[in-house]
């Protein structure tokens, strides 16, 4: 029987790919985006209290209080933007489920939403489904900057949301005050709003400030920011995140998460909003946590045929191979797992139109063995 698919190009992501692959060739996994080692113990028995004090039935739909009021005092002590924790925070089982209803909620059939390759996957899946149209503007190499003239060019009267993502996933890039500027100056007077996929705020080096949107009072006033728990507090299994937006945008986005998930993992809620009271130095600490595995990791790879990109946020390191084989990274990245036992990840499955690029994306948001396990593999090559 003939079956009409919501979604035909879309198969199995290339991240379980490579897991998988990683599994059944027993390689060292620097492929899917999570920690190989575990949240902070204080995190961990705040969640043991939190289900031996019989917090394990339904959350209120749109978070615990005390961590939604937990979030908008970190938002404000950050970013100098204090939300209203009952109507701008919301809680979401995950940031991938926050972008889902943040463009589910938004977006209409035969919009378009505009946003940037190379891109995290679940973007245009969540587009399609809402019968509306993405339109892909490539960021430029080496920098993986924005073109602010391709952008005005790509707006039209159906353009409804602009999704940007900083530090963003792969390149590691990071937006600064001045490209928050100029978006602000393209949408200003227009219907458009933003979509901040801001799931690495924390994860910024050498230095830097993470630039959100919230720092930004214009941008703020007509965007969704999106956080994740997970990466955060590297507890990704956890599933927990939030978005931050006005309170007309935010009701618009409950309506969706209430008929999704309804409500996220309760005894979670809770010792987050314990961790963030008690214990700031657990985020406010990452940069420097994820900048000496950085280091580390660039180090042992020295000895190597790669050339390493730089690396401004986030905790992937992207790598250029041309000097190891003329191949695509696709074919590469299979070839490295069977035959060195190391799992990457390609870059071309993040664009829709692929550069012509030898990249691939390695995580080191792992252990020290399991990146000198990986190092001494990837320098034999």
């Amino acid at each position: 029987m003939a079956f009409d698919e919501k979604l035909p190009n879309v198969g199995t992501t290339i991240f379980s790919v490579m897991s998988q692959l990683a599994v059944e060739h027993q390689a060292v996994n620097l492929g899917q985006g999570f920690p190989d080692f575990e949240p902070p113990e204080v995190l961990r028995d705040a969640l043991s209290r939190a289900m031996a004090d019989r917090k394990n039935q339904y959350a209120p739909a749109i978070g615990v209080a005390a961590l939604r009021e937990q979030i908008a005092l970190k938002t404000e002590r950050l970013y100098g933007h204090k939300p209203n924790p009952d109507s701008d925070v919301t809680v979401t089982s995950g940031a991938t489920e926050a972008l889902f209803c943040a463009i589910a909620a938004l977006v209409h059939a035969e919009d378009e939403v505009i946003f940037f390759d190379p891109a995290y996957d679940s973007y245009e899946p969540a587009i399609e489904l809402q019968g509306a149209k993405s339109i892909r503007i490539p960021l430029q190499s080496p920098e993986f900057s924005i073109d602010w003239q391709r952008v005005r060019d790509a707006i039209t009267s159906k353009t409804r949301l602009i999704i940007i993502n900083s530090p963003h996933n792969p390149s590691g890039a990071v937006l600064s005050r001045s490209v928050l500027d100029a978006l602000a100056d393209i949408v200003r007077d227009t219907g458009i709003h933003i979509l901040s996929d801001e799931v690495y705020e924390h994860i910024v080096f050498d230095g830097a400030e993470h630039q959100s949107v919230l720092r930004h009072p214009e941008l703020a006033a007509r965007s969704i920011v999106v956080s994740s728990f997970g990466k955060t507090f590297h507890c990704t299994g956890w599933k927990v995140g939030y978005t931050v937006a006005p309170k007309f945008l935010s009701a618009q986005i409950r309506k969706v998460h209430q008929y999704l998930t309804f409500s996220t993992f309760a005894p979670a809620q809770w010792a987050f909003a314990e961790a963030l009271q008690n214990n700031p130095e657990l985020y406010l600490e990452l940069p420097t946590f994820y900048g000496k595995r950085r280091d580390y990791f660039r180090s042992l790879l020295k000895g190597s045929r790669f050339k390493l990109l730089d690396v401004r946020g986030a905790y992937f390191q992207l790598a250029d191979y041309s000097a190891i084989k003329d191949i695509d990274d696709v074919t590469f990245s299979d070839w490295l797992v069977r035959e060195s036992g190391v799992a990457a990840i390609p870059l071309s499955p993040f664009y829709q139109s692929p550069p012509d690029a030898r990249l691939i994306r390695f995580c080191f948001a792992k252990s020290d063995a399991t990146l000198i396990a990986a190092a001494e593999r990837l320098c034999s090559l």
